[in-house]
């Protein structure tokens, strides 16, 4: 639903932009909504009790940390399992080599047998590994959390939506304009957006990053995505914004 209703914003907003066109003003004033630069959801791969929460909400977080841990016990044993048997096979292999290339006193066929062994046993250590990775959710990406929707305790199925990152330190204003318009605008353009935040305007230097290849049949519109730096944080994505451009663009 919240995705629908963001669509409707942006596509009333592009109305707006085609009407300002249609005005003859000089400049063209496009209304759009402001997005982050990424917004992500996290789940788990697999059902699990949740034992532990790194992170609060609003806290800024690395790339690669981990935010949330399921119940592990089994796993971590498996793999501690694995690992001895891995050596093991590791050992019997070595040994075996060591004594054919010396004293030819066992057979290629032992020592091939040795050797399937121990890759075995290193390919099912590695899975034992894979499977307790997965009782942890790793940020993909440097940001805030936005959202953290399971306690410690509470159960949780595979992709259940369980934290929110998203990325602010840039955004963009993603907007719709009239076909005509957006014929003239070019990737990788330089302009100017304003955003109204805290009661002031702020106006912003931006890029054109991304042009729709199609223009939308029902509204005559053209989506374009203008990436800017939102140093500070200055502007927060919801907010709806303005991309200003010349109408001889």
């Amino acid at each position: 639903m919240l995705a629908i209703s963001a669509t409707f914003r942006v596509a009333a907003l592009g109305v707006a932009c085609l009407m300002a066109l249609a005005s003859g003003a000089a400049e063209t004033r496009c209304p759009g909504i402001i997005r982050p630069y990424l917004d992500v959801t996290l789940s788990a791969s697999v059902p699990g009790i949740v034992t532990s929460r790194k992170f609060a909400e609003g806290a800024f977080v690395q790339e690669g940390a981990v935010l949330l841990e399921l119940d592990s016990n089994l796993e971590r044993l498996e793999a501690a399992r694995r690992k001895v048997l891995r050596e093991q096979k590791q050992s019997d292999f070595e040994g075996t080599q060591k004594l054919f290339k010396t004293t030819k006193g066992t057979s290629k066929e032992e020592l091939d047998k040795k050797e399937a062994e121990y890759k075995v046993a290193a390919l099912e250590h590695d899975i034992a590994v894979e499977q307790l990775r997965r009782r942890q959710v790793i940020a993909p990406l440097s940001g805030v959390i936005a959202e953290v929707w399971p306690e410690v305790g509470e159960a949780c199925q595979p992709y259940q939506p369980l934290v929110r990152v998203v990325d602010c330190r840039r955004c963009y204003l993603v907007t719709n304009v009239e076909a005509n318009l957006g014929s003239r605008l070019k990737l990788g353009q330089q302009l100017m957006i304003e955003v109204e935040t805290g009661g002031a305007k702020v106006t912003l230097p931006g890029k054109i990053v991304f042009l729709s290849p199609v223009v939308d049949p029902a509204s005559s519109l053209r989506k374009v995505k203008v990436l800017f730096e939102n140093t500070g944080g200055k502007v927060q994505p919801g907010l709806t914004g303005v991309m200003l451009c010349d109408t001889g663009v």
